[in-house]
């Protein structure tokens, strides 16, 4: 077990790729000589050069199609839009083409493909760079969605990633890079497949990247109270583990999902219909759910801090759930 923070279980993720795969190149804003806008690949540009490490221009759609081409012939590009924000640029490019191409060739071509992004919000820089578009790509057929929210997550999932034939959208939580962990030398982790980061026997939380460090430290303060609670990390949004969710709400009977996004239209809303869908009769109360407020992002730091949810929402939503339970 070593100790490292999230940007740097990331960095490790990427060195790995460079020096075990010669396929592999990676290409993006300011990755160069500048070592990415949040620090991931400092030192990169100096240690593989330009042919690796390519700094594209301000242009999105340009770069991501230049990958997914690429890709198409036999390389395994890794793109890095600087935040999912940006991403909209190259939308066209991720969803009508790199998710697309095995489907509209017949399996003739695949792209195996990495794009590297950044979401969320808490960082003070406004309503067009601090949304959350995650649950928007996983509804995308021939895409994956993955949403890691501690460093061994980061790096176990990336080295699958490494090895899967189709687009992965790798979504970082812009809050998450210093976040400390301790990460298995040897870990490698299957899409797909969800995290009990907590078990508990009274009711269930679900959530994803930033969000499930505020399902766990509210899962410590209910525990205060008697409130034995059970957190589940998706880790991925597509494929999503529909059996881990259920089975933990069977045993609860109560679940809550939390996600930063706003509530209306977010991820929550396909989890809670899968769970009223395959445990119903399991239930004691509705399911819940805790998100973002329906505004832009505030540029304001106590505003944006009021438009995130945050743990006391949790705390609150939870002691609802058991006056509302049947």
């Amino acid at each position: 077990m070593t100790e490292m923070t999230y940007r740097e279980a990331i960095c490790l993720g990427l060195t790995e790729a460079l020096d075990e795969d010669p396929r592999v190149y990676l290409m993006g804003e300011d990755i160069g000589p500048y070592g990415g806008a949040f620090a991931v690949t400092q030192g990169f540009w100096e240690k593989y050069g330009s042919r690796r490490i390519k700094d594209s221009p301000l242009s999105e759609s340009a770069f991501v199609g230049a990958g997914i081409g690429s890709a198409m012939v036999g390389l395994r590009p890794i793109v890095e839009i600087m935040t999912i924000n940006f991403s909209l640029l190259a939308i066209d490019q991720i969803v009508n083409h790199a998710a697309k191409v095995r489907y509209m060739s017949g399996n003739q071509f695949s792209v195996p493909m990495i794009v590297r992004t950044v979401t969320g919000a808490g960082a003070s820089v406004a309503a067009t760079h601090s949304q959350s578009f995650e649950g928007w790509y996983a509804s995308v057929p021939g895409l994956h969605v993955v949403v890691p929210s501690t460093p061994e997550d980061a790096l176990g999932l990336f080295r699958t990633c490494r090895e899967m034939a189709d687009p992965v959208m790798f979504v970082e939580h812009i809050l998450l890079y210093g976040y400390k962990g301790e990460v298995s030398d040897s870990i490698k982790i299957p899409l797909g497949k969800a995290d009990i980061k907590k078990e508990g026997k009274d009711v269930t939380i679900i959530s994803y990247s930033k969000m499930v460090h505020n399902a766990l430290e509210a899962a410590e303060k209910l525990a205060q109270e008697g409130i034995d609670v059970e957190v589940i990390d998706l880790r991925t949004l597509r494929p999503l583990d529909v059996e881990t969710i259920v089975n933990s709400v069977k045993k609860t009977h109560k679940a809550i999902v939390v996600e930063e996004t706003t509530k209306f239209g977010g991820f929550a809303g396909e989890v809670v219909s899968i769970v009223q869908q395959e445990a119903f009769d399991y239930l004691d109360s509705p399911v819940y759910r805790v998100a973002g407020e329906d505004v832009p992002i505030p540029y304001s730091m106590p505003l944006e801090k009021l438009a995130i949810p945050d743990t006391n929402r949790v705390v609150a939503a939870v002691k609802n759930i058991f006056k509302k339970s049947v």
